[in-house]
């Protein structure tokens, strides 16, 4: 079956306003924004955890959680946790790790976790002959002690009816799975009417504890 590598669109800004503009979509998309100190202070003062993500990157690289905690902060890079008592403290050390390289900061979703471990969820959606088909649909479950559930970082790779069920509930596995499926082929639709070219697609999704599901984001090169 010919498979066509497709368009690589590396700026996860450029795919996050494609989708806000479908409704539907958009209210499974967290709050986004471009890193600035303005919007990072305005956006932990409103959800108290965000994740800082550059524009281009795959794989976790350069991931950060940034949480408020009482009257100060915390900063969870990779699995070293750093507490700062102002917020100035905070935005320095940000800015000499993530350098020159343009950032974005989302709402972090409480994920539904097992054993403690963040769980989320990749759904591949490949262009072929036949026309869009989701080849994969698998849970990732992070490391102990990281917040980040890439295979690379050394997350485990579990199907997604077992990460929905030993997460939420076995009631819950149909559901979320055709739910996901829908969300993932509405925004193929929408990404290449924008991007004529793209040829696969890998969603991140994640499950809060309360059942709702997120997309995180969208790569043109999945893993």
């Amino acid at each position: 079956m010919h498979q066509n590598a497709g368009r690589m669109l590396a700026s996860k800004w450029l795919k996050t306003k494609a989708l806000l503009a479908n409704g539907y979509v958009a209210r499974h998309i967290p709050p986004t924004r471009i890193y600035s100190a303005g919007n990072l202070k305005s956006m932990l003062e409103r959800y108290g955890m965000v994740v800082l993500k550059p524009v281009r990157g795959a794989g976790g690289h350069g991931v950060l959680k940034a949480t408020r905690i009482g009257r100060g902060y915390q900063l969870h890079a990779k699995s070293r946790i750093r507490t700062f008592g102002t917020f100035a403290g905070l935005c320095g050390y940000i800015r000499r790790l993530k350098g020159r390289r343009a950032y974005l900061i989302q709402q972090g979703i409480r994920l539904a976790t097992i054993g403690g471990r963040p769980v989320d969820y990749r759904v591949k959606h490949v262009k072929t002959a036949a026309g869009w088909q989701i080849r994969a649909m698998v849970g990732r479950v992070a490391r102990p002690g990281l917040f980040v559930t890439n295979l690379c970082r050394g997350g485990t790779r579990i199907t997604a009816g077992q990460g929905i069920a030993r997460s939420l509930s076995p009631r819950m596995v149909a559901a979320k799975k055709s739910h996901m499926r829908h969300l993932t082929r509405t925004s193929t639709a929408l990404l290449e009417s924008r991007f004529p070219g793209i040829g696969q697609l890998g969603y991140d999704y994640a499950i809060d504890r309360g059942g709702r599901i997120w997309m995180l984001e969208v790569n043109t090169r999945p893993q």
